[in-house]
């Protein structure tokens, strides 16, 4: 009962000195939507060339950082294991083992086993592992052992099932599966005494540490190797290891062990702090199940899954404190406590003890920062301010938003920014007196003082304002100094404090204050030395943290030079908190505010990054060589390969044709398209911040196009050659033909110069004839008036008969008087015929169109129609057409209804229109 006793008491002794620590390194999680392969990777291993490679099922997986290649066997079987011997990795697969190696960019197989009948015919054999022991290879599989020396195969059949083989010093060992655990000597085995109560068991690993063997089981736990038999590892973790079934374990770097389990995850033992660490699936693994553990060159982990693969930074300077649960919220301010970590988030404050988060009474809400002051935590709130001591929580004053508390360079007072203006605490051990910058009740982000009566207040949105005020604090003078200085885009002003100086950081660039002038300067210093800052951290007098284009660097400062150290963006890519990046420091780390938790970095991080770096090129996925060309217009693929995994992995940029921008090189991979032909020169560069450090070069020529070749241009010339001398002989032609058509064009045009002349002779003619025709008209023209006049004397003679006969009554002389009138006036009949014949010559063409027009007229109307055309008068168209005035007037009445004429229509007018 004594013994019970005591041990109950150790056991509770051990458990209280052990603890699930929170802090966990960095994991990169791998799933199959990454490498395309399969779900289990049974092995891993790092390569001569750096690349890590699995055995993924039906693949051989290879990663070198950029890019992930799969291969199969020829056989198309399951890869179970590899092993990495100088540049050859050997596998083993069902029935098949042999080596893989890199040729042109390419991973090319060679079975060692083809035509060899090594594998019995009833047996399922695949080959589980490869070891190598006493300079030679060997392949186990659960019935047999094959040892290749590189040229021979030996076959050791053993009589039982065997799980695994192992090599501890100069020593194999065997497992079986229901047998124990034995020793190999040659080709004899023998099973160690005092070892029984391995059998029935399955052993996954046997490891030496500090001159102890340690033997893994699947389900009882771990044993250690002592005198005259075994002892099971005194150790609460044993217990829990024994429930979560062991697959693999390793000893790294740093006194650790590391153990994959088939249903807890990972867990790392630290031998020196006896405490450990659970990686799984409820913080941030994707799988517990772990099949295999490999190293790389860091000796960080690579863990093959069930269903993927992790890369874990367990020799990282970084580690993570996670919140899956969603419980935290966003980190706003984080601090250590004596229990364990204090926490400001927009959920409120949280106190972290014993792997448990706890809500502080009263904090529901948004925190914004905890500063630590001797022993007690001043905690910014949304709701006022509060004080954290020795696990009690006060609230000191009610006023809303402390977003930051800074204390004055010169003295022990602190000024706190709040949504409403700044508080002063003159005496910080009585939190509850505070007093109030008056004059700026506005929204201040940063506050701070390096001279009496005199503070510096960045306003949250735009502005920087010189507060001036007495021994009472009492404000005298405000004064908007970026108005002063002119300063037109002043959004997001922060303070920063080095050395006693106070600097202002404005749109990217650096300032400090000239009390002569009153205006803000740029500081050369800065301004030189930190180009294209955004957000700036204060640590302490020689420490401060940067972020440039979305970069974290730690700067330490020596003098008036500066150490850059990066911190790789995939740590906290997407998890700052814009303009709100706090940094706590702990005795060992520095503690920087996350999104989802916080990073702890170690005090003396100091990221060496890796200058080897190699390139890779690929064109239509062929591996292309320094200074070798490519086809036009296709696309060329750079791999620019660290070799690192972890924290020192360098950053990477790139100039192409010595361009004057740097560009960052993402993930390790250059697309280049459309480059034009010719020689094309690449540099590649590490940048620390401050400055760029040539790495690498590559060098490559891009052909001709196809339509710019030699024998394209020599058929260019023939078809130039040919175009010329067809255009040649058709210019020629075209002479020729231009000849006779000018000859054809001459005789052409003297022909219708002939043609010209002979119609200017008709032309003349006629003209002549015309003149001729014109000359009658006229002739004729004058008979007609002139017989116009004749028969106005007939008129005229019969009037002098009439009036005769009116006035003479004696019949002899009235008789003579009439006949002497008649023979004066007498009118020749041939003359009328003649006169109407003219008429009807001159008026023709009139005649013809009233004949079209009015069909019905009859030729008195028409005759009647010419006289009225020559504008005669009813008295002298009587006599003409030999009858009376009246009856012209009739006839006139009956010639308007004919041709249609209203009674308002002139009939004189209406024929000299026809």
């Amino acid at each position: 009962m004594k013994s019970i006793l005591l041990k109950l008491l150790f056991f509770f002794f051990i458990a209280s000195q052990i603890q699930a620590q929170e802090l966990l390194p960095f994991v990169e999680n791998y799933n199959k939507s990454d490498y395309q392969g399969d779900n289990q990777i049974w092995n891993v291993a790092q390569g001569k060339d750096d690349a890590m490679y699995f055995a993924n099922n039906h693949y051989l997986l290879r990663y070198d950082g950029v890019i992930w290649e799969k291969y199969t066997l020829p056989n198309k079987t399951i890869i179970r294991s590899i092993m990495i011997e100088g540049d050859k990795i050997y596998s083993g697969s069902y029935k098949e083992f042999g080596y893989w190696y890199r040729k042109d960019g390419k991973m090319h197989y060679v079975s060692i086993t083809k035509n060899l009948r090594l594998f019995d015919e009833k047996d399922n054999e695949e080959i589980w592992k490869i070891f190598k022991f006493n300079g030679s290879i060997y392949f186990q599989s659960f019935n047999d052992v094959f040892i290749y020396d590189g040229k021979h195969i030996e076959k050791i059949k053993f009589p039982f099932l065997i799980s695994y083989c192992f090599v501890v010093d100069n020593d194999l060992y065997v497992a079986s599966v229901e047998k124990g655990l034995f020793k190999m000597n040659g080709s004899e085995i023998s099973n160690p005494k005092g070892w029984n109560v391995l059998k029935k068991t399955v052993v996954h690993a046997i490891e030496k540490f500090q001159n102890k063997t340690y033997i893994f089981t699947q389900k009882k736990g771990i044993f250690i190797v002592e005198k005259g038999g075994l002892k099971p590892w005194n150790n609460p973790l044993n217990e829990t290891l024994k429930a979560a079934t062991i697959n693999v374990a390793k000893f790294i770097k740093g006194n650790k062990l590391v153990i994959g389990t088939g249903n807890r995850g990972l867990f790392i033992y630290d031998f020196p702090t006896n405490t450990y660490k659970n990686i799984d699936r409820n913080n941030v693994l994707m799988n517990n199940s772990i099949l295999s553990i490999g190293f790389d060159k860091e000796n960080d982990l690579w863990l093959g899954l069930d269903n993927g693969i992790a890369h874990v930074e367990v020799n990282s300077p970084i580690s993570f404190f996670y919140d899956n649960s969603g419980l935290l919220g966003s980190v706003y301010s984080v601090a250590t406590t004596n229990k364990g970590y204090l926490i400001a988030s927009n959920h409120g404050v949280f106190e972290f003890d014993s792997g448990k988060f706890h809500m502080m009474p009263n904090t529901q809400g948004q925190a914004w920062n905890i500063t630590k002051i001797n022993d007690k935590y001043i905690i910014g709130h949304n709701d006022g301010t509060f004080c954290y001591d020795n696990g009690a929580l006060v609230k000191t004053n009610n006023v809303s938003g402390g977003w930051n508390l800074s204390k004055s360079i010169i003295s022990n007072t602190y000024f706190q920014s709040t949504y409403s203006g700044v508080l002063v605490y003159d005496d910080i051990s009585k939190l509850t007196q505070t007093k109030k910058i008056e004059d700026l009740s506005k929204p201040i982000k940063y506050v701070a003082q390096n001279k009496n009566n005199e503070i510096w207040a960045a306003d949250n949105y735009r502005g920087l304002y010189r507060v001036l005020y007495d021994d009472n604090f009492k404000t005298k003078k405000v004064e908007n100094i970026t108005q002063q200085s002119k300063i037109n885009n002043d959004f997001g002003v922060k303070i920063f404090e080095f050395r006693n100086e106070i600097l202002f950081l404005i749109n990217n660039s650096w300032y400090t204050y000239n009390s002569i002038t009153n205006k803000l300067e740029e500081n050369e210093l800065f301004n030189l030395n930190f180009k294209d800052i955004t957000d700036v951290v204060a640590i302490d007098d020689d420490h401060f943290m940067v972020l440039q284009n979305g970069i974290l660097y730690h700067i330490q400062a020596l003098g008036n030079k500066f150490v850059w150290n990066i911190i790789q963006e995939k740590y906290y890519k997407g998890k700052l908190i814009n303009d709100n990046l706090r940094i706590f420091k702990t005795n060992n780390h520095y503690l920087l505010n996350l999104d989802d938790g916080f990073i702890s970095l170690q005090l003396k991080y100091e990221n060496k990054q890796n200058s080897d770096v190699k390139v890779e090129a690929f064109n239509d996925d062929n591996l292309v060589s320094d200074e070798s060309t490519i086809k036009y217009n296709t696309e060329l693929r750079v791999n620019v390969i660290s070799g690192i995994y972890g924290a020192s992995k360098p950053n990477l940029f790139y100039k192409l044709n010595n361009n004057k921008d740097f560009i960052q090189i993402s993930d390790g991979l250059i697309v280049l398209n459309n480059l034009s032909s010719g020689s094309h020169s690449m540099i590649i560069y590490k940048h620390n911040g401050a400055s760029y450090e040539k790495v690498s070069e590559f060098e490559f020529n891009v052909a001709k196009p196809w339509y710019f070749s030699i024998w394209m241009v020599i058929l260019y010339i023939l078809v130039i050659g040919a175009i010329l001398f067809f255009y040649y002989k058709w210019n020629k032609l075209r002479y020729i033909q231009k000849l006779k058509l000018q000859a054809e064009e001459l005789k052409h045009q003297r022909e219708i110069l002939e043609m010209e002349l002979k119609a200017e002779n008709e032309l003349n003619v006629q003209e002549y004839e015309k003149h001729i025709l014109e000359l009658e008209l006229q002739t004729k023209s004058s008979e007609v008036a002139g017989k116009s006049l004749s028969i106005a004397k007939q008129s005229e003679m019969i009037e002098n008969i009439q009036g005769i006969l009116d006035s003479e009554k004696d019949f002899n002389k009235l008789k003579s008087e009439i006949r002497k009138a008649i023979k004066i006036n007498e009118v020749n009949k041939h003359e009328w015929v003649i006169f109407e014949t003219n008429l009807n010559q001159i008026h023709n063409e009139f005649i013809i169109n009233l004949s079209k027009k009015f069909p019905n007229l009859t030729p008195k109307d028409i005759k009647l129609c010419v006289y009225l055309k020559m504008n005669l008068s009813s008295k002298e168209i009587a006599p003409m057409m030999n009858i009376s005035f009246r009856g012209v007037e009739l006839h006139r009445y009956r010639l308007r209804k004919k041709l249609n004429l209203s009674q308002e229509e002139n009939l004189s007018k209406f024929l000299l229109s026809l």
